[in-house]
C-alpha cells in the first residue's frame, strides 16, 4: 500500500517506461526467474495446509460416526505432513526474499551511479536552470520509489498470481457451484476500482509535481539561511513554505483517500460472496454432496482468496507508483549531454601559454547576446586582469576559456591550436582556478591540496606548495597537521585560511595557466596580504587571468581588459588607462572616493 511519502502518479507512456524498466533488470534476470520459482513452490505448499486440515476433520468426523473413536496414528501423520509443509513453504520463502532483498540494492546502487555518471557529462546550461532539490529529488525520492519496493513488488506479484490460480483450482476441485459464487464477485468488484483508481490519477500526479518544488523550496531555504535572517524574512519563508506544505497535504490526501478505496471495496463484494458460500456449503454438506472437511477447507480457500484479489487490486497502484518514479529517471537519463570527444594527449609542460580570442560572440539565451565581437591576444606568461562591473560578462570569459560553453561564433586557440579541437578534459588540465567561493570536500587536508594533482604527486611537492603560500604554520598548528579532517563547513578554518589552501592546492597542480577570481573583501588586511602574495608566487612565469575587483590590486598586470557590456572598451596596462581618463578612470577612481 502507497505511504505517504510514496506519492503515485500516471506515468506519461506507461509502455515505453515499463519496457526500459524491464530492459533494466534483464541483468538480474536469472536471478529474479530462481525467486519467482521459490516463491510459487512456496506458495503451493502452503495451498496444500486447508486441504489436510480438512482431511483431519474428516478423519475425526467419520471414524467417530463408525464408531471408531479418532485414529490418532492417521492425525498425528497429517499433522507432521502439514508441519513439514509450513516449515519448508518458511525456508524456501526467506531464501527467495533474501535473493530479491540483494537484487533490489544492487539495482538502486546502479541507478544512482547512472544519475550522477549524468551529471557528470551534463552541459553547463543544464545547471543555470534545473532545481537542486528536483535533481535530489530524482536520485533519491524516485530511486527508493521504482527500486527499494522492487522486491515487495515482485515478491507480491508471483504471490498473488500463484496463490489466486492455485486457490481457484482447489476450490473447483471440491466444489463448483461454490467456487462459481466466489469467483463472480471479482469483476463486479473489478469495475468499482477501475472507476476509483481513474480518479485518483489526477490527485497522484499533482502530489509529485509539488514534492519535487516543496524539496527544491526546502534546500533553498536551508542553504538561504544566513540571508534569510539577516534580512528578518523568517516569517515571509515560513507562510511560503507552509503554503506549498498545505498544497502538498491536500494533494497527499486525496491521493491516499482513493489510492486506499480499492481495499474496502473488494472487501465489501467478496465477504458478501463468503456469507452466500457458508450458507450453501452447510447445505451440500447436509445433503451429502461434499464432506464437512471438504466444507471447512473451501471456506478457509475463500477466506485467502480475499488476500490476492485486494492485492491485486493495489498492486496496479503501486506499479503506476514504481512506473511514474522511473519514468522521471530515465527522463534525467535521456537529456542532452555533452558530444563525445575523442581524447588527445596534451602535455602541460609544452604549453606555452599564448591564449587569442577571434570575434567571440556568446549568449546564455539566444535573446540576450553577453558577449560581443571579442578579440584579444595574450602573449605567454602575461597577468591579464579582467575589469567591470557586474553583468559585463567578466565571468562568461573565465566559462568559455576553460569550455564549460563554447562561443556561438568565433573561436579561441590556445598556442595556436583551438579549444574546440582539444577535449575539455584537456583544456582544462591547462588551467589552475582559484575561485572567489572557496570550495573544500570533506576529507584531509592533504587530499584537498593533492585534489588537482592526483593522488600520486609527493608530498614534499604539497609541502613547497605549503611554504610558498605562506601556510606552513598555520597547518603546522593544527592537531594532525596536512592528516587534519576538515570540510566545507570547517569552524576551525577561517575564510581567508581556506582561500591559501585552494591557493596552495593550484600550486601543487602546477598548470601551465591560471585563472583567479579575487577574493579579498571578507578577510583582515594581514591575510589579504598574505593571499596578494600567494597570488604573485603562483602566476609568476604563468599566463593568469584575473578578475579583479578590487581595481588597487591589478596596477602591476601587463594588461587589464574593460569590459562593459560584453564589450572591451579599453585595454592597457593601468597607467595607460588611468591617463584615457575613461570608464577605467571612472571605475578606479569610484572606489578610491568610497574607501
Amino acid at each position: 500500500m502507497p505511504g505517504p511519502r510514496n506519492v503515485i502518479q500516471k506515468p506519461k507512456n506507461f509502455e515505453k517506461t515499463f519496457k526500459r524498466f524491464m530492459k533494466e533488470l534483464g541483468t538480474y534476470k536469472v536471478q529474479i526467474i530462481v525467486t519467482v520459482i521459490f516463491t510459487a513452490i512456496s506458495v503451493l505448499l502452503t495451498l496444500f495446509g486447508p486441504m489436510v486440515l480438512g482431511m483431519m476433520t474428516t478423519s475425526a468426523t467419520s471414524s467417530i460416526a463408525a464408531g471408531k473413536g479418532i485414529l490418532w496414528d492417521e492425525i498425528i501423520g497429517l499433522v507432521i505432513l502439514l508441519i513439514s509443509l509450513y516449515v519448508i513453504s518458511g525456508i524456501i520463502s526467506y531464501v527467495q526474499e533474501l535473493i530479491l532483498t540483494r537484487i533490489s540494492a544492487r539495482f538502486s546502487n546502479k541507478m544512482r551511479s547512472k544519475i550522477l555518471d549524468k551529471i557528470s557529462r551534463l552541459p553547463m546550461s543544464y545547471f543555470d536552470h534545473a532545481k537542486i532539490g528536483d535533481v535530489m529529488s530524482r536520485m533519491t525520492n524516485d530511486v527508493d520509489t521504482a527500486v527499494g519496493n522492487l522486491a515487495q513488488t515482485i515478491n507480491e506479484i508471483v504471490i498473488s498470481v500463484v496463490t489466486l490460480v492455485g486457490i481457484t483450482a482447489m476450490m473447483l476441485i471440491i466444489s463448483v457451484p461454490l467456487s462459481l459464487v466466489a469467483i463472480i464477485a471479482i469483476p463486479v468488484s473489478t469495475i468499482f476500482v477501475k472507476r476509483i483508481a481513474e480518479k485518483a490519477q489526477k490527485h497522484f500526479k499533482r502530489q509529485r509535481t509539488i514534492l519535487g518544488e516543496l524539496n527544491s523550496r526546502i534546500e533553498e531555504d536551508y542553504t538561504g539561511q544566513l540571508i534569510i535572517k539577516a534580512n528578518s524574512h523568517e516569517k515571509k519563508t515560513l507562510a511560503e513554505f507552509k503554503e506549498a506544505n498545505d498544497r502538498l497535504y491536500e494533494a497527499s490526501f486525496k491521493s491516499q483517500f482513493f489510492g486506499t478505496l480499492p481495499f474496502p471495496i473488494t472487501h465489501i463484494f467478496t465477504h458478501f460472496a463468503y456469507i452466500i458460500i457458508c450458507v450453501l456449503g452447510g447445505y451440500f454438506a447436509i445433503i451429502g454432496a461434499i464432506t464437512i472437511g471438504n466444507v471447512q477447507a473451501f471456506i478457509q480457500y475463500v477466506n485467502q482468496f480475499n488476500r490476492p484479489i485486494t492485492e491485486v487490486a493495489q498492486l496496479s497502484a503501486t506499479i503506476q507508483q514504481i512506473m511514474a518514479a522511473a519514468e522521471r529517471v530515465f527522463d534525467f537519463l535521456d537529456l542532452e549531454e555533452m558530444a563525445e570527444e575523442e581524447e588527445t594527449e596534451i602535455r602541460a609542460d609544452e604549453i606555452s601559454g599564448e591564449v587569442e580570442f577571434h570575434d567571440v560572440n556568446f549568449s546564455y539565451n539566444a535573446d540576450k547576446p553577453v558577449i560581443r565581437n571579442f578579440s584579444a591576444k595574450i602573449s605567454p606568461g602575461m597577468k591579464v586582469a579582467i575589469v567591470g562591473p557586474t553583468g559585463a560578462g567578466k565571468t562568461t570569459i573565465v566559462n568559455l576559456l576553460m569550455r564549460f560553453y563554447d562561443p556561438d561564433s568565433g573561436y579561441i586557440t590556445i598556442d595556436g591550436k583551438p579549444t574546440r579541437e582539444m577535449s575539455r578534459a584537456n583544456v582544462r588540465k591547462l588551467f589552475g582556478m582559484v575561485l572567489q567561493d572557496t570550495w573544500l570536500f570533506s576529507g584531509t587536508i592533504l587530499n584537498n591540496l593533492k585534489y588537482g594533482a592526483g593522488k600520486n604527486i609527493p608530498e614534499e611537492e604539497v609541502k613547497k606548495a605549503i611554504k610558498a603560500t605562506g601556510i606552513d604554520h598555520f597547518i603546522e598548528s593544527l592537531p594532525h597537521g596536512l592528516n587534519t579532517v576538515i570540510d566545507e563547513d570547517s569552524d576551525n578554518i577561517s575564510a581567508g585560511e581556506k582561500q591559501l589552501l585552494t591557493i596552495a592546492r593550484a600550486m601543487v597542480a602546477n598548470p601551465p595557466m591560471l585563472i583567479l577570481d579575487e577574493a579579498t573583501s571578507n578577510v583582515d588586511t594581514r591575510t589579504e596580504q598574505m593571499i596578494q602574495d600567494a597570488f604573485s608566487r603562483l602566476t609568476k612565469g604563468r599566463t593568469s587571468f584575473v578578475i579583479a575587483h578590487r581595481l588597487s590590486t591589478i596596477r602591476e598586470s601587463d594588461l587589464i581588459l574593460v569590459m562593459k557590456d560584453g564589450n572591451i572598451v579599453e585595454q592597457g596596462k593601468h597607467e595607460e588607462l588611468l591617463s584615457m581618463n575613461g570608464f577605467y578612470a571612472e571605475l578606479y577612481n569610484s572606489q578610491f572616493s568610497e574607501s
